[in-house]
């Protein structure tokens, strides 16, 4: 862990990184492409169930990746911008919205980058799991989604727990702070959609205590308006889990005890 100013183009690494990252995932069966192409949706339980009825709903994807989920809500009739950092991702967004027939927008762009990038004002704001991490400044963060919404417009965000950032990468005990105390700069193999692919690189990210999350939005007048916290992942992307029903996962040895993934409503008023 770092405690210099090398995060300082952490933009360009982390852009690298995911450019890497990309073709991994696409091929990986953790993203099982076959399926989604013959229709099945990315999207879990937790946040369709915030999310609702999304017909005709302008909705803005923050950090979308390759589009899965962005696709998945235009095929229950969205009207979808997904933003990435990834030239790759977009490129390959592109690509899956045009073999899918769908009419939906993919912009490359860093977050803080995205109300230069859009025009007008959207219905929802979605964004969820290891997004924020990857951000320093929650607070242009908010602003960015406030800035983005219409009034009446509402944030859907799930994101991991920041409870599961602090331990080692096999959960074998407390490597990093709970709170925002420096960037986390490590050089790591694989990826978690393939631990076999033949990927090195350094990565630049952030811990986000959920104080910081709840007081970004707050600054930006932004309401919550519901919250919760979920102790299974629904992604197998950690390592040491057991899977405890049917696409719930936790991690052996703490079955039950952690949180692993918490889920968000804001309102704009």
């Amino acid at each position: 862990m770092e405690t210099t100013n090398d995060w300082k183009n952490y933009i360009e690494v982390n852009r690298k990184l995911w450019n890497d990252k990309t073709p991994a995932h696409i091929e990986s069966e953790f993203y099982d492409m076959k399926s989604f192409l013959s229709g099945k949706s990315s999207l879990n339980d937790i946040e369709l169930n915030l999310l609702g009825d999304v017909q005709d709903k302008r909705i803005l994807h923050l950090q979308c990746h390759f589009g899965q989920d962005s696709l998945s809500l235009a095929r229950m009739g969205a009207e979808v911008t997904g933003i990435d950092l990834s030239d790759e991702a977009i490129a390959t967004a592109k690509d899956l919205a045009k073999e899918l027939g769908l009419n939906t927008a993919f912009i490359r762009s860093d977050v803080y980058a995205t109300p230069e990038e859009l025009n007008g004002q959207f219905d929802i704001v979605f964004t969820s799991y290891g997004t924020i991490g990857w951000l320093p400044d929650l607070n242009k963060w908010a602003d960015v989604i406030y800035r983005c919404l219409k009034p009446g417009g509402k944030l859907i965000f799930v994101e991991f727990h920041p409870m599961v950032w602090m331990f080692s990468n096999d959960f074998s005990n407390i490597q990093y702070p709970y709170f925002n105390t420096e960037a986390i700069i490590e050089t790591n193999e694989g990826t978690y959609a393939d631990r076999s692919a033949d990927i090195k690189n350094t990565e630049i990210s952030w811990n986000h205590p959920l104080s910081e999350v709840l007081q970004a939005l707050i600054a930006s007048n932004l309401q919550l308006s519901s919250f919760d916290e979920f102790n299974y992942s629904p992604y197998n992307c950690f390592l040491n889990t057991v899977e405890i029903e049917k696409g719930k996962y936790q991690i052996k040895g703490l079955e039950g005890k952690i949180p692993m993934v918490y889920a968000l409503e804001a309102l704009k008023k």
